[in-house]
């Protein structure tokens, strides 16, 4: 019995096809590395903790989604720019040299056009759907980022993540626009709270990496004054985390004991963790643990935040003290 032979054109037009496939996978794959998606999660959560506060724990679900959207495409496109912009130091730092623009998988020019269209998307998005504050607030979150933080202040001062990681902040601010309408005290304390957040999540990040910023001739602040300062510093704004992030409780009241006890515990492992890096700076290890620590803190004073704003769960701040003075009270007889 004879076998059929089967015309070479078909494995050949098979192969065409799965190459194709594969290659539009590797185009999307490479402009989603261009937006940096995993620091983009970290300030999404940021703006629904916003949000959930803002609405008392009763938030619109399509409000909600296209909040986080917009914001998030948002971010993508401020991030896609500072990859543009540092495509010269990203080539000769280890850990950055195969992002899309240094390895030449993305043209300069498709790169820009991409972060631009993005940005039009995101206003679009949050002017249509939520309102036109929450929109600018978006765009002033890139501005601020490309203009302060990447253009300004990067290459040439070693306050550069302090002073542009106010753009990091602004996430929060979008998503309490986007439900009120306006920005109150406790929006701004939430802006308060990444604000004094930023520099020890980032400089831990910096002394991991301290020798590849050296090499780049970035004036991080390890490179600079030294891993001995960085620690000093990261324990110095870790301290102000606890008083800050208790501004919630009191005096703006928008938060409660369940907040106000996880603020306390996170923030004292926080003040912990610092502690532990002062007494050896040097140590990667450590620098490590800090910096995966301070994301894990951020991620759970969130949690704590949505928790809080359920009705079930909400203390009040005056109530919280005011349980807290029957306590002491109760104690001393």
């Amino acid at each position: 019995m004879q076998e059929t032979a089967i015309p070479e054109s078909i494995f050949v037009e098979a192969n065409q096809t799965t190459q194709a496939t594969r290659n539009w996978r590797n185009v999307i794959q490479d402009y989603t590395e261009l937006t940096k998606p995993r620091i983009i999660v970290l300030l999404l959560i940021t703006t629904a903790g916003a949000m959930w506060i803002a609405s008392e724990g009763q938030v619109d679900a399509f409000l909600m989604f296209i909040t986080v959207l917009g914001g998030a495409i948002a971010a993508a496109s401020a991030n896609a720019i500072n990859c543009l912009y540092d495509r010269d130091i990203d080539a000769k730092m280890e850990r950055t040299s195969w992002r899309p623009l240094p390895s030449g998988r993305i043209q300069p020019l498709h790169a820009l056009i991409f972060a631009i269209a993005l940005a039009i998307i995101s206003f679009t998005l949050l002017t249509v759907y939520a309102n036109l504050l929450a929109a600018c607030l978006a765009m002033s979150g890139i501005a601020t980022y490309v203009g302060v933080y990447t253009i300004w202040l990067k290459r040439s001062s070693t306050q550069n993540i302090v002073i542009g990681g106010a753009a990091g902040a602004i996430p929060p601010l979008v998503g309490w626009a986007a439900v009120t309408g306006e920005l109150s005290w406790a929006a701004w304390v939430l802006f308060a709270i990444i604000f004094v957040w930023t520099p020890p999540h980032f400089w831990a990040l910096a002394l991991m990496i301290r020798d590849e910023y050296a090499k780049v001739g970035v004036p991080m602040l390890p490179v600079v004054k030294g891993a001995e300062v960085t620690a000093n510093q990261i324990l110095l704004y870790t301290l102000l985390i606890i008083p800050v992030s208790l501004l919630l409780v009191y005096p703006c009241n928008v938060m409660g004991l369940v907040y106000a006890v996880s603020a306390v515990g996170l923030g004292g492992a926080f003040i912990y963790k610092a502690t532990q890096l002062l007494k050896e700076p040097s140590d990667r290890t450590v620098a490590r643990s800090v910096f995966k620590y301070s994301i894990l803190y951020l991620g759970l004073l969130c949690v704590a935040m949505g928790v809080d704003s359920l009705p079930i769960a909400h203390i009040s701040g005056a109530q919280a003290i005011a349980l807290l003075q029957t306590t002491i009270a109760t104690i001393n007889l």
